[in-house]
Formats: C-alpha cells, structure tokens, sequence
C-alpha cells in the first residue's frame, strides 16, 4: 500500500471494484453532519437542520444501540475526499492512503481562518472508522475526561459571549454562537444522561455543577482547575445563572430535536441553592442590575422544574432585612425608580401581574428584584399547592410571619409598607385569604399614627383598600375590613372640616381623604352583586367633610359619586332581570334587593343634603347636574330608598327641586334635564302617573334657561366667540329634546310646520316656537279650546320678568339685555292675540312696565342706559306690532293698550331720530321697520294711523313762526314711510297734509322744502289711489282750510304750491278755484289797498294752468269792476 502511495496520490480503486456505470446513478444519504446553516423550507420547520444528529434520527439509533447510519453504506462504491471507492474493502486494502488523505485535509481545515460546516464532511468517514473501536471502548473515565473537555471548550465559548452582553439583556440572549453548538448541547445532555442511567455516573447537571464550581476558585494558584484559566469572565456568578438557564429549557427537547410538552423535567436546586446563596451574600456585593438578571434566570428555572420552597426561604432571608430599599438601578433613569402604587387597584393589579403564568422577557426594565422575588414565590406557592396541597403554604407562612413583629412594622419606610402590601396581597391572593389579612390587621396595630408620615397613612388606607378588593373578587363579605377602615375615615373627615383655616394640614387630610374616596370607587365598580356590605364604606364622615371640600376637591368625590349610582342602578336592573356575571352565583333576588337597598339608602343619607345644599348655589360644580341626575333614576329605580321629605313620589320631587325651580341656574337645569327628558323609563313613569304638566313645566324650563343664558356674565364686557358656543352647545340638547317633547311635535303638526335643524341657533328655535304656537291658537275655533290653549302658554312662558329681572336691575351685559327684548318682543308678536285675553292681561301690562316703559325712561336726570336702548331699539318693532294687534282684539282695556302704544311711540320715536337725515341710520328707524311690514294687514294701518298722529302732535307742531326741532329728519322719516310702503291712507292725509303745507310756507331752509314738497307729492298721489275718493276729500277740505288761513299772507308760496299740486291732480285745484278766488279778495279786503296785482298775477298764471275752468275764472278776474 505504502508502494501504491508514494508512486502516486491518485489512490486506484480495489481490485474488487469492476466499473459500473449504474452505480454512477446510484443515490445514497448524506451522512449526518453539525451546520450552522438552517434552510426552513428544506427542514420542515424542525429545530435542527434535516442532515443533523438529531433530526435525522442518528442520537436516538445510537441510544437505542442501532445502526446510526444503517443506509449510509448501501452502494458498492462511496466518495471518500473526492475519490470513488469500494465500499466493502476500501479500509482494508488503502488505510495509509486515506489516512495520508485525511491529514492532508485535517492540514486545509486548520490552516483556514474560518471553519466552512461543509468541510466537516470530510472527516466523517474517519468518525465511523473510530466508532467501530469506540464500540470496544471499556474505560469510563476516558468518556467523562472527553465530555468534561468538550463541556469546558462549550463553557469558553458561552463566557465569551457572555463578557459581551449587557445585564439587561443576557436574559433573552442566548448561549450559542450558532446552531451548531446548540446542537452539540443537546447532544452532551442527551448522552450523559443516558450513560448514567443505571450506573453511578453523574448526570449532565451533576457533571455540569461540577464543573461550574470550579469557575469560582478563580485564575492563579497552584490547586486551580485549569478550567479557571481558560475561562476568562468577570462576573462568574451571572455566567453560571445564564448558563444554568438556557440550558434548562434543551431538557425539554426529544431525542430528535423537537419540542415534547408535559415533560418531567430533571431540576438543579441544589447548585442553584448555592448560587441563591451566593447572588445574596452581602459581603459579594452583588448589586441590583446584577440580581435582577439572576433572579430572572432563576423565574425561568421556577417555571420548568418542580416545586422547592427552600429557594424562596432563601430568598426571603435577605430581602426581608432589605424591605425598605428601593431596588433601583441609577443608569435605568425613571424606569428603575421604586414606585408606590397610586390606587389600590394598581396595587392589586401589580400582583396579580406576579401571580401570571406568564413573564415578560422585559422583566429586567419593568420590575425590580424584589418584585422578581415575588414572582418566583408565587410560581413556586402554585406549584406546590398542586402537587402537596395545603402543607407548603404552612411550611412558608411561618417563614414569612416570624420576620414580621413590632419594632420591624415601626421601622418600615413608605417603600418598605409598599413591600410588606405587596407580599401580603400576593399571599393573600394565593393562599388562605383570611387568614393573611388577619394576620396583617395585626401586624398594622403596630403603627403608631403619629409617627407616620401623610404619605404612610395614605399607603396604609389603599393596603386596607386592596385587600377588600380581594375580598370582593372572591365574593366575601367586606364587613369588618370595611368598619375599620370607614371609622378612621370618619375621624380624618372630622379633623378636615375644623381645620378650615390651616391649608397645610387640610391639604394633608385631603390626601387621605382622596385615596379614601378613590378606593371606595374602585370597590363599587369591582364588585358584581353590591351585597358584600359595600354601604359599610359610606358613613357620616362624607357629610362631615363635603362642605369643607374646594372646587377640585369636590369634583372628585361627585365624580365617585356618579359611578357609585350608576353602578348601583346597574346591578340592581340586572338581579331584577334575573341576569348575573358568568362565574359567579347570583343572589337571590330578595336578598340582592335588600342589600341594594341598605347601599341606596347610605347613598341618600350620607350624600343628598348636601347635594340639595348646592342646588341654590349661583356657582354650583359642573358634575351637580350629571350627579342629581344618578340620583333622580336612583330614586325612580328604588324609591324607597329615598329620604321622607322626597316621598311619596320621590323622582317627581327630584326634578321639582333640580329641574323645575326657578331658582336654580340654567346651566345645572339645562344640564340636568338634558340627562332626564331623553330617559324612556322616567317619561313612561311620569306619564303612567297622570303628571302631563312636566311637559309644560319642562318647556316654561327650557324657556327660561334660554332667557337667562348671559345671567352670570359680567356687566360691560362682550362675551366671547368660544363662550358663546359653550353656551350654546350647553342648552342646544335641551333645545333638542324639547322639540320632540309630544306637545311640542303635536303643535309643530297642528301648524303644519316642519321643525328646523335642531342643531339650529336656539334663539331661533324659540322664535320657531312661539310662531307655531300662536298659528295653532289661531286655528282653534271653540272658546274652550282658546281659553285653555292660553293657560297653557301661560305655564310655558312662566314668570318671565322675573326670569330677566337680573338683567334690568344690573343693565347688563348687553347680551343679555339683547336676549331679554328679542324674545319678549317676538312673545308680544305672535302671542298678541293670547295677550289680547283677560287671563294674560297683567303679563302684557308687566311686560309694557318693566321693558317698555320702565320709570327710568321718564327721568330726564338719568334715562335708560346704552345697551338697553340698543337691545329697545333691535326689538322695538315686534313689540309695537304686537300690540298693534292687542289693541284692536284685547278684550278688555283696549284703550288703555292703545293709550300705552302712543305712549311707547311718542317715547321712542324721539329717541332714535337721526339729528339729519343724512346720519348713517337714518333709514333704520324701528318704528319705520314696524310701518313698512312686508305684508299690509290691519294691525299695520292701526299702528301707523296712530304713529302718524303722534308724529303730528309732537314733533310738526310749530310755536308760532318757529319750526319744530330736527324738522328735516321727521319729514324724511315721513317720506320713508311713503316710500317704502307704497301707500298713503286718508288718515296720513288729515294728520300730516296741515303740517306739510305749513313746512312749505314757513321754513326757508331747502331741504326742508325739498321733503316738505316730496311729502306733499306722495300724499296726493297717494289719496288719489284710494277708492271712492274719501282721501281726495281729506285732501280738498285740508287745502281749502290751508288757503283761507294763509293766502293773504304767503300767497306766493301758496299759488306755488298749487301749481304743483295742478300737475300731480288738476281736478283737485280746479274744485278749490272758488275757494282760491273768495280768498284772495278777502285778502285784498282785508289789507284796504285795492286790488294786488302782484296775487292777480300769479292768480291768473296758476288758473291757465287749470283748462277750461280757470279760462272761465280768468275770464271772470279780468271783467271783474274795481270795487269802489
């Protein structure tokens, strides 16, 4: 063979070996191999690639003492480095070649800076070649000394890594460099095991803690195992825990490699043991950062082994001497800081976090060591309440309770009653509940409260907090929790209300009291039947220090109260249903109402009167309406829980006080009603006891909230934008709901309207409303009907100056005042007919005193301020239509209505006269808005038959030769009149014609006599439109009179003014020639100078103007003989 090697390195194929071509084709399996390289779609989704000892099944042949590869050597001929070879006689006939071959090999793997897996190829057939002497293998210890060598190069390679890794994340970082070497764990663990099987050799874990005690002897000396030396960490503690923890989890693998759940998986408590001893050993200095990883590792290892409560004793000894730490880590910022539960609900939920089955890979950020510690007790109290029973609780009770006595509880930091809480809840959680809180109402005697600080006080309440809330989770009576607690509440609350003045001790009862309020509210909305004694927690002490509360303080608690009525009326709706949460076993229903009851009554007696107290409040809280509200369906759900002052009918008497006053503010009404109307049940209720009128009542509500929107803002200071929505949003639902009132929608049908938008501007909806209802009263026909339909408009509008009597007495905001005359003034629009009626007399009397013709509008020393005259001036003309139209139907005291009409024009007409009639509102007189209706009705030709006479007795009246003031702009204001109406009535014609006339002869002034001569045009013209000529004999009978008054003094003017007239209406000068003639003769007459040729002149220049008739008075002028 040497000869054959050394002639050539081609090696020549066996003499036994004929040439083949099918052998060529022939396939065979790969033999297996380590790789590092996984290909998902080629493997199957196995944990290992598909040619690994473990997927291919080889570890598991082997162990069962079979073939491990019984299909590798099949073929005649196999590839051995690149050669074909004769299978059955290649070993015997060419060994020194193929080994000359493998060293040449083993010589390019060891020179190449990276190992390729594909190279390992090469050697198998050198592995099989070693496992038929292998097999022949007798000595023990050379097989440990090769698994502790390779187990020391693996333990290399895992500190290598594990010098790189950061604390916070060797947890999830994993010990293998690649798959290769996981694989080749599993394989150790898998083959130690199986050779200690019936033998006295060590295990993997015994090998593996063997091994790993000897990293701590450290490098240097003389008795140090080698392995220290070439194992290079710092923090050999943690490498051990990492280790320990990752390899754990490989038990769970099967011999091929695949996952196998339900195992029994063989532990390591008592290397782990040691090392709990040493990670707590203060004189090692272990620091948190440090122990928090090895406790993590220590969490996995409680999830995967069995049960050992001598890990948590051992754990328990160090961190009950460290209770008031805080475990923090300073590099980890915020996230490290040890935090003191805020609710007791957060309390409760961080243990039941430590009681999960399931751990956050995060733990390292998310919790500190002490919380790991109880996650690891909790993991282990489970394990071992389902394998032993109750025995390993009362074997780590007596552990926990002995650390616990009086000087310990004194000694406790706020920190460390965080710590005590959080280990009792948990206890309490998993074990025998009573018993642990027994046990920590005794421990808690120990505290001296005046040694404890506000903030221990306030943890302590939320500790007692959080046990209830166990209690009620488990379904258990809370009774005597509940005394203890509510009666230290009691005395704090006390304490609260004296000390008023001293804002540093209220500010620190307030801090007790809030955790208190809150833990209560966690209590109602924990519990699913409220029949643990719940109402134990509600006593005396919340009336005592509800009127001492500030504006914030008192928020919170109507906030509780809200959930505590909703969740009362919740439950009881349901255990009336018969309905109940699934896992629990719902009360009987008497005994489910009872309890109910004694909760509903607490509710009312330790919380109502108050509530009744602020009502009245000018400032009432936000939430008054939303609680009053609870506490109106409370009382329609169980109404006899109500208090006796509410009885017999205590949800009507609720919205009487909170919906129904007057004297509540709009917005709590608005509000409160807002909640109430839009409830089906409580308006079924209403209905079902005959008490209709809450519609009515409800309407005059919203009428009056509308009214009194601007109540509470400050005088002198517009209102904002966003103010003005809030205030809108506020009363647009009530708005709304009303509309769908059935009244409401009955009238809008009887109308035939259709309701706007409802997210109209409510001001509007108010106008819409008081149009519809004035069009139904006009469509009644019986006197029955009428009469009724105007009480009932008296019970929507209500008292309604005393509804704007704030804003009177105030003058303001302008808002305000703005509101009040807008709405009264489209009231006396389209109600004018109800008030025309004996039953609303005196609100239309109050409502013409009070906004109309208030006393002040008569004192010349003070007047109505700005803003009302403004608001006066906006809504003037719907009032002076309205009443109008009362002082032609009224009843009664027509003449007094009318009497008060002229009043309020003389009044006002004055008021809102331009100085000229070229001022920028000249043309926004709103008595001329009154006259110019877009539609002529009667009530207008009253309104302006009566404004006209005004006009002429005040404001045309001249004192002798001295025009009346600003005479330009009352005859503009005429002209206006004309202009916009298209219409002159013969009443216009006898009250201004005389004054017009008198304007044109009398006052030089040009515009004057320009308005003056268009006036006299328009009336004219005017009267010549209507039919059977009555105004044209207004007309004659005026001029007539004009010109026998005047003519021998201004006849110039008047011949002018004739021949005006004789071309707008020659009739009507021509029927006035022998007045004309008589009058100038009288003149002539009466001077005693003879004939004045200067009138005959202009006499006879106006008659040929005149047809016929004035040739034939000409004629007769000119044959006239001089009088003697």
């Amino acid at each position: 063979m040497s000869e054959e090697f050394s002639v050539s390195l081609t090696p020549p194929f066996s003499p036994y070996f004929t040439e083949n071509p099918e052998l060529g084709g022939s396939e065979h399996c790969n033999p297996p191999r380590f790789s590092c390289t996984q290909d998902t779609a080629r493997d199957g989704g196995k944990s290992f690639p598909f040619d690994s000892y473990l997927t291919s099944g080889s570890l598991k042949r082997l162990l069962l003492k079979l073939d491990p590869s019984p299909t590798d050597y099949e073929t005649d001929t196999i590839e051995i480095f690149g050669f074909q070879w004769v299978t059955e006689t290649a070993l015997v006939e060419s060994t020194e070649l193929l080994f000359g071959l493998l060293r040449q090999k083993i010589n390019a793997l060891e020179s190449l800076n990276q190992p390729l897996s594909f190279d390992f190829g090469h050697i198998v057939y050198a592995h099989q070649f070693i496992n038929l002497f292998g097999k022949n293998l007798t000595n023990v210890s050379l097989f440990e000394e090769h698994c502790e060598n390779l187990i020391y190069g693996l333990i290399a390679l895992a500190a290598g890594k594990y010098s790189k890794v950061r604390p916070s994340e060797a947890f999830v970082s994993q010990i293998y460099p690649c798959m290769c070497i996981k694989e080749m764990w599993v394989l150790i663990i898998q083959l130690v095991d199986h050779r200690s099987k019936g033998s006295s050799l060590e295990g993997f874990w015994g090998l593996l803690s063997t091994m790993l005690r000897k990293l701590f002897q450290g490098p240097g000396g003389t008795d140090v195992h080698y392995i220290c030396n070439v194992v290079k960490c710092k923090d050999t503690l943690g490498l051990c825990w990492w280790i320990v923890a990752h390899l754990s989890p490989l038990y769970q693998l099967d011999r091929n490699g695949n996952p196998e759940e339900r195992i029994s998986i063989p532990s390591n408590w008592k290397f782990v043991e040691e090392l709990l001893k040493r990670s707590i050993d203060v004189q090692a200095g272990i620091l948190e950062d440090q122990l928090r990883m090895y406790l993590q590792c220590c969490l996995s290892l409680c999830d995967l082994w069995e049960a050992n409560l001598t890990a948590a004793t051992i754990l328990w000894d160090y961190y009950s001497k460290n209770l008031n730490s805080l475990f923090n880590i300073s590099w980890l910022g915020l996230k490290s800081l040890a935090t003191v539960s805020k609710t007791p609900f957060s309390m409760l939920e961080m243990v039941k976090t430590c009681c999960a089955d399931e751990h956050s890979p995060d733990l390292y950020k998310s919790d500190n060591s002490y919380l790991i510690f109880l996650r690891i007790i909790a993991c282990l109290m489970k394990k071992a309440k389902q394998s032993s029973g109750i025995h390993p609780w009362k074997q780590i009770k007596g552990r926990i309770y002995s650390k616990f006595h009086q000087k310990k509880m004194q000694e406790l930091s706020e920190v460390g009653l965080q710590n005590f809480f959080t280990l009792f809840l948990l206890l309490a959680t998993l074990a025998e509940t009573e018993d642990v809180t027994s046990r920590v109402l005794d421990l808690l005697h120990f505290l001296i409260p005046s040694m404890l600080s506000s903030s221990q006080k306030t943890l302590v309440w939320r500790g007692h907090f959080a046990f209830i809330l166990i209690y009620v989770e488990k379904n258990m009576d809370i009774a005597v929790l509940a005394e203890k607690l509510s009666n230290s509440f009691r005395e704090t609350a006390k304490e609260f209300l004296v000390s008023k003045g001293d804002y540093g001790q209220k500010h620190t009862h307030w801090s007790l009291l809030s955790s208190y309020v809150d833990g209560v509210q966690e209590v109602f909305e924990t519990s699913n039947f409220l029949q643990l004694s719940e109402e134990k927690l509600l006593n005396y002490g919340f009336s005592m220090f509800l009127p001492a509360c500030r504006e914030s303080e008192l928020s919170a608690v109507l906030h509780f109260l809200q959930t505590a009525v909703s969740r009362l009326r919740n439950i009881h709706s349901r255990a009336a249903q018969g309905h109940g949460n699934a896992g629990f076993q719902v009360p009987v229903l008497s005994v489910a109402k009872e309890r109910h009851l004694a909760v509903a009554a607490a509710l009312w007696r330790n919380f109502f009167p108050f509530l009744k107290s602020l009502r009245l409040s000018q400032t009432p809280p936000s939430q008054l309406a939303d609680t009053a509200a609870g506490y109106t369906l409370l009382a329609l759900d169980i109404p006899s829980s109500a208090p006796p002052e509410l009885q017999p009918q205590p949800f009507v008497s609720m919205m009487q006080l909170f919906g129904w006053d007057d004297m509540v503010t709009p917005q709590l009404v608005s509000r409160y009603l807002s909640h109430l109307i839009a409830n089906r049940t409580l308006t079924e209720a209403l209905d079902g006891i005959g008490n209709a009128a809450y519609q009515a009542l409800t309407i005059r509500t919203w009428f009056r909230c509308v009214l009194q929107m601007y109540v509470d803002q400050p005088v002198g200071v517009n209102v904002r934008t966003d103010t003005e929505q809030i205030l809108s949003e506020q009363f647009g639902e009530l708005t709304r709901l009303v509309f769908k009132l059935p009244e409401v929608e009955n009238m809008f049908i009887k109308a035939q309207i259709e309701p706007a938008s409802y997210k109209q501007d409510i001001k509007c909806a108010l106008l819409q409303f008081f149009k519809v209802v004035g069009i139904v009263y006009s469509s009644l026909q019986t006197l029955y009907e009428k009469s009724a339909m105007v009480s009932k408009c008296l019970e929507y509008s209500g008292d309604i100056l005393k509804y704007v009597k704030p804003y009177l007495t105030k003058k303001g905001p302008v808002e305000g005042l703005q509101i009040t005359y807008r709405t009264v003034g489209y009231l006396v629009r389209y109600w004018a007919s109800i008030l025309a009626t004996s039953k609303a007399q005196q609100l239309l009397f109050r409502i013409i005193d009070y906004l109309l013709l208030p006393h002040a509008l008569f004192q010349q020393d003070k007047g109505l301020p700005a803003a009302m005259l403004s608001a006066v001036r906006e809504s003037l003309p719907l009032f002076l239509q309205g009443l109008s139209i009362i002082s032609r139907q009224s009843q009664v005291q027509a003449a007094y209505v009318k009497q008060q009409l002229k009043t309020i024009i003389e009044q006002y007409f004055g008021r809102f006269l331009p100085s000229t009639p070229q001022a920028l509102n000249a043309g926004n007189h709103p008595i001329l808005l009154a006259l110019c209706d877009s539609v002529q009705s009667p009530h207008t030709a009253n309104l302006r038959k009566i404004v006209m006479k005004v006009i002429n007795d005040s404001h045309l009246q001249f004192k002798g030769q001295t025009p009346p003031p600003r005479l330009a702009s009352v005859l503009s204001f005429i002209v206006d009149v004309f202009q916009r109406s298209r219409i002159v009535e013969a009443a216009d014609a006898e009250f201004l014609l005389p004054a017009i006339l008198k304007c044109i002869i009398l006052v030089n002034e040009p515009l004057v006599r320009k308005l003056s001569t268009k006036a006299l045009q328009h009336v004219v013209e005017g009267c010549r439109e209507v039919p059977q000529g009555e105004a044209v004999s207004y007309v004659s009978c005026i001029l007539r009179q004009f010109i026998q008054e005047y003519l021998w003094m201004y006849d110039y003017q008047i011949f002018s003014i004739l021949e005006t007239l004789s071309v707008l209406d020659q009739s009507l000068v021509t029927d006035l020639i022998p007045t004309i003639s008589e009058s100038l003769k009288m003149s002539e007459h009466k001077r005693g100078l003879g004939r004045n040729a200067a009138s005959r002149e202009a006499y006879k220049r106006l008659l040929s103007h005149l047809g016929e008739l004035g040739q034939n008075e000409l004629q007769a002028l000119e044959n006239e003989r001089p009088s003697s």
